[in-house]
């Protein structure tokens, strides 16, 4: 079994979210399972955010994703495989 997890971490997430979300609505077909996280609420919102997604697809599809989001300004992202034999 493997799996593909990209992590998107967003340090300016009330200015970057809508890019963030263009890019992800774009590559919506790949996106299997996604968890935004962020720390909290009403006015203690906190800047920062981390985006965990499952993806499916070709590995150059992956690739390309986890590219588009780190080209954005304040924003870190990580393709990682995990597999189980």
């Amino acid at each position: 079994m493997k799996k593909s997890v990209l992590m998107v971490l967003i340090g300016k997430r009330k200015e970057e979210a809508v890019k963030v979300q263009q890019i992800l609505t774009g590559w919506g077909c790949i996106i299997k399972t996604r968890l935004g996280i962020h720390d909290g609420v009403m006015e203690n919102c906190s800047d920062q955010g981390l985006l965990i997604l499952e993806l499916h697809g070709t590995q150059e599809q992956k690739e390309e994703l986890a590219r588009k989001v780190a080209v954005l300004p304040g924003i870190a992202s990580k393709l990682v495989e995990l597999e189980v034999e």
